[in-house]
């Protein structure tokens, strides 16, 4: 296997935190010897543990949840709902303010249906930001369609970070609900959460947090951020696909309805009416992703035996060899702040990204081209597309290097 070797530093100079290196890439039997996987922020590789605790799942202790009273079963239940408990813990939360969804996605398709069609009306608004993912904006829109809110789009400031000051400027009592993402998918900004979430309290609002670029590679803790709504997804946290994570202050999730019917989520059924369950239950409609929970648990175990302190310092580490390279090079544009975390989006003079991800696949360098799903952005950046590498604790300083040659070998192409 491709072993990582050991970063040329033991502190990053530019965040002052250990650079304890990792060397993990054995862990992961999908990276070949010589393969360069830079597009984490897509999706993560999966550790052993976490392929054979769904291979045990499926092939020994499978069973149906909440329904059987056979003793599998029951086993089996014990398990789903410990894994709910083991990932609420994860991001300081409690068990029953977890909801158990197909990923980041439908944990905002939720919330914007159920909180947003109980809560919001003509004349309210809605708070966003030029840098959100597609996934953190449609829902809103289409919300807002049906209930007569309006969306307003806070602004970057000149290193690609949300800015606070203009929003704090358009925030009203009108918003109702402000939803940003906790780290740019694109851009790999950190948003200052707590003054997002006293901004957004100071006019009545409630935070809504897209957390899936951060979950990963810095430590969570929704009370101490003080946010009402966070999601990821399973995927990017070395998780199977999906899974994800829907948390809700649990005075919000008691008053919302459910967003889809079926069972699980009920209380009684009759033709006369039907009762619901609390939460998380009234959200979990229909047989769960048994094995996906399974899955998510032994990721979630992974990343904490890791230590997500030593998982950041590696990443911002990285981060900064790569900027640092692809600076010196005249016609690399790099985008977003330099203390960016896990992600180094560029574009290359004269060179589609598309063309820069054939190029670099030839040299067995893999990265994401296109637009991200974030297309106001590309607007807002004046490019179609960029090219994106990004980190996981399976990257070394050699895939770095195999970055900073195959994009020398671009140039050289098309000189």
């Amino acid at each position: 296997m491709n072993v990582a070797t050991p970063l040329d530093y033991a502190r990053d100079e530019r965040t002052g935190k250990n650079a304890r290196p990792l060397d993990l890439v054995s862990d992961f039997p999908a990276i070949p010897a010589g393969w360069a996987y830079l597009d984490t922020a897509a999706t993560a590789q999966k550790p052993k543990a976490v392929i054979d605790a769904i291979a045990r799942a499926y092939g020994e202790t499978y069973a149906t949840v909440h329904r059987g009273v056979y003793q599998r079963s029951a086993e089996m239940t014990l398990a789903f709902e410990a894994s709910r408990g083991r990932v609420a813990r994860f991001i300081g939360a409690k068990a029953e303010e977890a909801i158990f969804v197909r990923g980041a996605t439908e944990g905002i398709n939720l919330v914007a249906q159920s909180w947003g069609g109980t809560n919001l009306k003509p004349g309210d608004r809605i708070m966003l930001s030029m840098l959100e993912h597609h996934s953190n904006i449609v829902p809103w829109q289409m919300i807002a369609e049906r209930t007569g809110a309006e969306i307003d789009v806070a602004p970057l400031t000149s290193d690609g970070r949300i800015d606070l000051d203009a929003m704090e400027s358009m925030l009203t009592e009108r918003h109702k609900m402000v939803a940003l993402a906790h780290v740019s998918n694109v851009l790999g900004s950190v948003l200052d959460v707590r003054r997002a979430a006293k901004l957004a309290h100071a006019v009545g609002a409630k935070l809504l947090l897209d957390g899936c670029q951060a979950v990963p590679r810095m430590p969570v803790d929704v009370r101490a951020l003080d946010c009402d709504f966070y999601v990821f997804s399973g995927h990017k946290l070395y998780g199977p696909t999906g899974i994800g994570i829907l948390w809700g202050r649990a005075s919000l999730l008691e008053a919302m309805p459910p967003w889809q019917g079926g069972g699980a989520m009920i209380d009684k059924v009759s033709f006369a009416g039907t009762s619901y369950a609390p939460p998380p239950a009234r959200f979990e409609a229909g047989t769960p992703h048994v094995v996906g929970v399974i899955g998510l648990h032994a990721a979630v175990d992974y990343v904490d035996g890791l230590g997500l302190g030593a998982i950041a310092a590696h990443e911002d580490a990285l981060v900064c060899e790569a900027r640092n390279a692809l600076s010196a090079m005249n016609c690399v544009r790099l985008l977003g702040p330099e203390d960016s975390a896990g992600i180094v989006s560029f574009a290359v003079e004269g060179v589609h990204p598309h063309d820069v991800g054939t190029i670099l696949d030839e040299s067995q360098v893999a990265i994401r081209a296109g637009h991200h799903c974030a297309q106001p952005l590309m607007e807002h950046l004046g490019l179609d597309a960029t090219a994106r590498a990004s980190f996981g604790v399976y990257n070394g300083k050699q895939d770095v290097e195999a970055l900073v040659r195959g994009i020398e070998r671009v140039t050289r192409i098309f000189a």
